[in-house]
């Protein structure tokens, strides 16, 4: 049953077939072919799989990212983030990497982080005379801090599928974000001086005190929905509830830039988005309870523990494969389908499940800027107007800096669980 469920999926993942049919479809093939069981397993399955509470925040925070990429709190943040590191060579580049970080704080999503962002600062940055294919790459890499920085949907799902409290992930994604952030702003403003970008990237930079206080507002949004997560106020499927309320307040009375016609838009695009994701996760969750019958879990496990001796060659292994997966399958379903299978591995060799979970979070977010298959990397073309090809070589320097960042991540559990430890433990 299990070669015939990988095989089809792989088929039609070759076909191009959407991730939630082919994944639906390579289930149904296995159940029908080799169990006895009925059709009507696929619904009660699908259903299960989405009747988990913390998922009511996935929509709730693509409409949240949505709604601040159209209502002019992303702008404000792009000005706040260039005031602060836009004055050097390659600030603009910079501005980028610092703005996605912010903006992460809320969205939750690296799709809609690219969107938002990638919207105002891919023309800015070839306007100041960056190539079209590198602006895009470092808005495409840049953006895959939406799903490192809390709070995040991968984090949501892993801690739903693994049964790890979702809170805990939180607080541990800071270090791992924090990290990439700062390691590919160092790389950016090394390219920069050595290539001439960005050398007039100071131009139209607004003085700190003045952007910071147009944007005051806006940074309030990450302090209130972490804050209020941290604090115990609400639960992070509550939190995604208030930045959307916030967000529209904001949006629509404050600054006055959404009207009802752009609200039913972005009501409409979240509604898409986010019906996408529920599919993958509903047949991902009837995929997985085959591959759980049929004792894949249970034999994958036996393996490794005969395979790997250590914690560390585990680790190894683990990087490599969910890097290979992550090129092909959608980062939602991968999380969703494998975490429950190496989770608990994990644990049998001593590794904190929240740490795990960042190793597992960082290295499909990889997926997302990796082709051929890499969402960031179609949103970022088509913000920018280019090919993905034309883009392929700019993307080789981010992966090298998240991959040696993931390395770090993966054999230095302090970056993710020193915070941890401060907070709960």
């Amino acid at each position: 049953m299990t070669a015939t469920m990988l095989i089809t999926m792989c088929v039609l993942f070759a076909l191009s077939v959407p991730v939630a049919v082919a994944v639906g479809l390579a289930a149904i093939a296995g159940l029908t072919l080799h169990t006895p069981l009925p059709l009507v397993l696929v619904a009660q399955q699908a259903f299960a799989a989405l009747d988990k509470f913390p998922l009511a925040a996935v929509p709730f925070f693509i409409l949240a990212g949505n709604l601040m990429g159209e209502g002019g709190i992303s702008r404000r943040l792009v000005d706040f983030a260039k005031s602060l590191v836009g004055g050097v060579q390659g600030g603009l580049a910079c501005t980028c990497i610092l703005t996605c970080m912010i903006f992460a704080a809320v969205s939750g999503s690296s799709v809609a982080t690219t969107f938002a962002i990638g919207a105002i600062l891919i023309p800015a940055m070839v306007k100041h005379g960056y190539p079209v294919p590198f602006a895009a790459a470092l808005q495409a890499s840049a953006a895959e801090l939406g799903v490192v920085i809390p709070p995040s949907i991968p984090m949501i799902l892993y801690g739903v599928a693994a049964e790890v409290s979702i809170g805990e992930l939180f607080v541990a994604g800071f270090g791992p974000g924090v990290l990439i952030a700062a390691a590919m702003m160092l790389a950016v403003w090394v390219w920069c001086r050595i290539k001439g970008y960005g050398k007039s990237d100071h131009a139209g930079r607004l003085p700190v005190v003045k952007a910071t206080r147009d944007a005051a507002l806006a940074l309030m949004m990450p302090v209130i929905i972490l804050g209020g997560i941290y604090g115990g106020v609400f639960t992070p499927t509550e939190a995604s509830i208030v930045a959307v309320f916030y967000a529209l307040v904001i949006s629509c009375f404050i600054y006055r830039e959404l009207d009802l016609e752009t609200v039913l838009k972005i009501l409409r695009k979240s509604v898409v988005s986010s019906s996408v994701i529920m599919s993958i996760i509903g047949m991902a969750g009837l995929f997985s309870f085959l591959l759980t019958r049929a004792g894949v879990p249970a034999q994958m496990g036996a393996f490794i523990i005969a395979t790997f001796h250590s914690g560390w060659s585990f680790l190894v292994a683990v990087n490599l494969f969910l890097f290979v997966i992550g090129m092909f399958i959608e980062t939602s379903a991968s999380i969703i389908v494998l975490a429950p299978i190496l989770a608990p591995v994990a644990a049998q060799f001593g590794i904190d499940p929240v740490h795990f979970g960042m190793v597992m979070v960082v290295n499909l977010a990889l997926g997302m800027i990796t082709p051929p298959f890499g969402v960031n990397l179609f949103a970022a073309c088509s913000v920018a107007g280019i090919s993905l090809d034309r883009m392929a070589r700019s993307l080789v320097p981010f992966i090298l800096v998240v991959f040696s960042c993931l390395m770090l991540i993966t054999y230095v559990p302090a970056i993710s669980l020193l915070l941890l430890d401060l907070v709960y433990r």
